[in-house]
């Protein structure tokens, strides 16, 4: 798509594919919802790029991020993913996603789905911010505040208001995308339909 105005990223690469097909498409699917607030977790303190390039391996080692097979992991299956190549080679990020994992199959029993759970955060709807220029997008705002403090407060780690905040715009949560973009437009009319 050479022709089309993005907000951010290139049409090629993994950071340009992430954007053109990922970043802020709603997902209501407990498993990617998973993934994801892994890979936030991952993300604190480095670029997102330097997750996208590692997210195959992290997926790897991880067996596919299946919430229930991680949750079952011990030391030594922690050891085994700091062994893992390619990966984030940090030991309390990769004990937070088993830690986490077995808060999310908690939550997944008190409300039915994670899904359910974390979307009430927003009313049950995207929220459109319709940002004209990057300046204008809050680092935190005051529902990635409340999703934080309860995430943690059901043991959930690495779920600050800026890690949440940035989970809510990568599972379209929020709409980010800056109005001038195709993917703003796209995501707008397909929450008409």
């Amino acid at each position: 798509m050479p022709d089309v105005v993005r907000c951010w990223g290139s049409s090629g690469g993994l950071h340009g594919e992430y954007h053109d097909l990922e970043w802020g498409t709603p997902v209501h699917d407990d498993r990617i919802l998973y993934e994801f607030l892994v890979l936030e977790g991952f993300q604190a303190g480095l670029t997102w790029d330097l997750v996208l390039k590692r997210r195959e391996n992290i997926r790897s080692a991880f067996e596919g991020l299946d919430p229930a097979k991680v949750a079952s992991y011990e030391g030594g299956d922690i050891d085994r993913i700091l062994a893992s190549p390619g990966i984030i080679r940090n030991r309390r990020k990769i004990e937070a996603a088993v830690r986490n994992a077995r808060a999310f199959l908690e939550v997944r029993r008190e409300f039915g789905s994670f899904d359910a759970y974390l979307w009430k955060f927003v009313g049950g709807k995207t929220i459109d911010r319709q940002l004209k220029t990057f300046k204008e997008m809050p680092a935190f705002t005051a529902e990635s505040e409340a999703m934080s403090r309860d995430l943690k407060r059901r043991g959930f780690s690495f779920v600050g208001p800026t890690t949440c905040y940035a989970f809510m715009q990568a599972v379209g949560m929020v709409n980010d995308h800056l109005v001038h973009c195709f993917r703003y437009k796209e995501l707008k009319s397909a929450r008409r339909s």
